[in-house]
């Protein structure tokens, strides 16, 4: 979905974020993925549209907290299109 600038929708993605990060930093990814002991940690977002400023201000502060802890965060945008009533990507 696209991002809208709420507070709600910024609320939603530094849950999400908590989630993984505690995922990791609680050891239960190793417990549950004991092969992956010794290999470095990244934490990919993937949207279908840019961040909104709101959010790549959130983004860039959770990138920065969470490369403390060695973990690296990467944000991978696949643009659908220039916005509502595009057609120049239509298939």
């Amino acid at each position: 979905r696209p991002w809208d600038g709420s507070d709600e929708r910024l609320h939603q993605l530094q849950e999400k974020f908590n989630a993984y990060v505690s995922f990791v930093l609680d050891g239960e990814m190793m417990a549950e993925h004991p092969e992956l002991a010794g290999k470095s940690t990244r934490i990919e977002l993937r949207c279908d549209y840019m961040p909104d400023d709101r959010a790549l201000g959130l983004l860039n502060l959770i990138h920065d907290q969470i490369a403390l802890q060695e973990i690296k965060m990467e944000v991978i945008v696949a643009e659908r299109g220039c916005g509502e009533g595009c057609s120049c990507h239509a298939g």
